[in-house]
């Protein structure tokens, strides 16, 4: 796999990302925050809030990060934000339009994993920073590949059926995103490389989750 762009081109992106949108990428990660914790106390409508804040994530990286910074080093950062948006057109069809999305957090090994993820998503900006990385050369959170990590620990607190739908963008990220953290050593990012065939094996061959009405 060749990449377009070197390690050094990759993180100075990150950087005039991170100095534009500082305060964005803080308010993103309060408002993240504070979704998962009313899922876990099943608040009113949760699954809905959820639905649109993964809406959201994957309009952001596609729209600002993908087409505004990433395309001025990849021009197949064209290519990944439209399937970014897609992504969340999707959420927004059929987890707040529709209602036809669920979350519920369990303590079965599905919703385990799910929540290890999700902590993952939530701690990555401070992980990326502790395995070498500086600010503002560093990939924060809201951009592509903590929002698929975030995504993946989601899904997996979702039936399987409803999850099939919204898994195949997912995965096929999270086969690039860490391919290209191998070549570019972005250890945070390793992570997908576990997190897509998760949710590839959740959604195929994964146990049955009884049918939850969303909130």
């Amino acid at each position: 796999m060749h990449l377009p762009f070197t390690h050094d081109q990759f993180l100075d992106v990150f950087g005039a990302y991170n100095r534009a949108l500082w305060p964005a990428a803080i308010l993103i990660w309060l408002l993240t925050a504070a979704a998962i914790a009313v899922l876990y106390r099943r608040g009113p409508r949760t699954s809905r809030l959820v639905a649109a804040g993964l809406a959201f994530h994957w309009g952001w990286a596609g729209l600002v990060y993908d087409l505004a910074f990433f395309r001025s080093i990849n021009p197949t950062a064209t290519v990944f934000g439209a399937m970014f948006v897609l992504q969340a057109a999707i959420f927004l069809w059929r987890g707040v339009l529709g209602s036809q999305l669920s979350f519920q957090p369990t303590s079965a090994i599905w919703g385990r994993v799910g929540g290890a993820l999700i902590i993952y998503a939530l701690l990555y900006p401070a992980l990326g920073l502790a395995l070498g990385l500086a600010y503002p050369r560093f990939p924060s959170f809201g951009v592509p590949c903590p929002t698929v990590i975030l995504t993946v620990g989601l899904l997996l607190l979702a039936p399987r059926r409803e999850v099939r739908l919204l898994s195949a963008i997912p995965v096929l990220w999270a086969a690039v995103g860490g391919s290209a953290a191998v070549l570019l050593n972005i250890r945070a990012d390793f992570a997908l490389l576990v997190a897509g065939p998760l949710l590839l094996v959740f959604a195929a061959a994964g146990p049955r989750r009884p049918d939850i009405k969303s909130a």
